[in-house]
C-alpha cells in the first residue's frame, strides 16, 4: 500500500507544480502584454509599471482571458491606439510563448 501511496503524493505533487508553473507563465504573460499596450500607448517608464501591474491585476476579474483582453483593447481605444482585439489576442498567444521561454530559462 505504502507504493500506491507513494504513487498518489508524487502526482499530487506534480499536479500542484504544473498549476504553479502556469499560473507563473500565465502572470509573466498578462505583465509582458501590458508593457506591450503601454509602449503602443507611449507610456513613460514608471506608467509602463504601473499599467503592466494593472493588467496582472484584471486578470484575476473572471476565469479566462476575456477581463484581460477587455482591459488591453479598452485602454488601447480610449488613447486612440489604432489596433482592433484580434491584435490584442494575438499579442497574448505571442506573450504567452515568450513568457513559457522566459520561464523556463530562469529555472
Amino acid at each position: 500500500m505504502t507504493t500506491f501511496e507513494d504513487r498518489q503524493r508524487a502526482f499530487e505533487a506534480k499536479f500542484a507544480r504544473d498549476e504553479e508553473v502556469a499560473f507563473r507563465i500565465v502572470a509573466r504573460r498578462n505583465r509582458l502584454v501590458g508593457q506591450w499596450a503601454a509602449e503602443l500607448m507611449q507610456l513613460t517608464p514608471a506608467e509602463t509599471d504601473a499599467y503592466a501591474r494593472a493588467v496582472v491585476q484584471a486578470d484575476f476579474e473572471e476565469a479566462g482571458d476575456e477581463d484581460v483582453v477587455r482591459k488591453v483593447y479598452g485602454d488601447l481605444t480610449a488613447a486612440n491606439v489604432d489596433v482592433d482585439e484580434a491584435a490584442v489576442r494575438r499579442a497574448l498567444e505571442e506573450k504567452t510563448i515568450e513568457a513559457r521561454r522566459q520561464l523556463l530559462q530562469s529555472e
